[in-house]
């Protein structure tokens, strides 16, 4: 058995697939407008279309929550150590199991984390990469509300611990303090599964360090940061890009840390940029 993926079809194509992976704590649809709006601006610029996918990451809409055999060993504080590389491993899987060799790998957040591990465990399938509010780094000692989280969800059977990623704080911005922005959030995150939310956090907390794998990385990359993004804002996103080579970095201001929800058209348009290289270099 394998970890499983329940994949979304944005749009069918001809070219490698754009693949786009979910934050937490929310799923795919996280990426509806903005699939839409990469579809629409790629066909104003006339570029031929292709696919882009949105498959639910492991735990999260309408993918299964991995039993312990496929989620692999666990230590004794609930994480998962192997979990990141088995989901990556899945990514790529479902890509091939579809007769690509390749695809423009797009991670948010968590998602990013998983774009970042395909690099590590399978640079050759990379042909594009985006990376969105996200970091290279492990969480070290920090990671551990992470476990506090999943221990909460698990022993409460409730989405309520992490509930919060829908309320905004006083620096948020415009887009996460609205009405819209609070309510679509709070349905999607009422709907996940808390089995899943908590998986999702023990595998993240025991993934590997992936500190060297920037340097490593020599597809077309695009480099997205929110502004008012508390974790992954300029200060910490601009030096990740400086150690890819050839990186494009987009700053947005007045965005946080869903930056594909909350300005999807700016992620859109770095997106096809982040496409067009990579068919030019075709």
């Amino acid at each position: 058995m394998a970890i499983e993926l329940v994949n979304h079809v944005y749009r069918e194509g001809e070219g490698v697939p754009v693949v786009l992976m979910n934050a937490y704590p929310v799923d795919h649809r996280m990426w509806d407008v903005c699939a839409k709006a990469l579809a629409d601006f790629a066909d104003l610029d006339d570029v031929p279309p292709f696919p882009i996918w949105a498959p639910d990451m492991a735990g999260s809409g309408q993918s299964p929550v991995p039993s312990a055999e496929d989620s692999g060993p666990r230590l004794a504080n609930g994480a998962y150590t192997e979990a990141l590389d088995r989901l990556a491993d899945a990514y790529v899987d479902l890509v091939k199991s579809a007769g690509y060799t390749q695809a423009i790998w797009v991670g948010l957040s968590m998602g990013g984390y998983v774009a970042m591990d395909i690099q590590r465990r399978h640079p050759e399938t990379v042909a594009g990469l985006a990376l969105c509010d996200t970091m290279a780094a492990s969480d070290g000692v920090g990671g551990e509300p992470r476990l506090a989280m999943a221990d909460a969800a698990e022993q409460t059977n409730s989405v309520e611990p992490v509930m919060h990623f829908a309320k905004p704080s006083d620096g948020d911005s415009t887009v996460k303090k609205s009405p819209e922005f609070i309510a679509t959030m709070t349905q999607w995150i009422s709907e996940q599964d808390p089995a899943g939310l908590a998986w999702r956090q023990r595998m993240t907390y025991g993934r590997p360090d992936m500190g060297k794998v920037p340097e490593t990385i020599t597809a077309p990359t695009a480099v997205v940061s929110g502004e008012l993004d508390p974790t992954s804002n300029p200060g910490v996103m601009r030096p990740l890009a400086d150690r890819i080579t050839g990186a494009t970095f987009t700053a947005i201001p007045d965005c946080g840390h869903f930056s594909a929800v909350e300005h999807p058209d700016t992620v859109a348009r770095a997106l096809l940029a982040l496409v067009r290289r990579v068919q030019d270099q075709d």
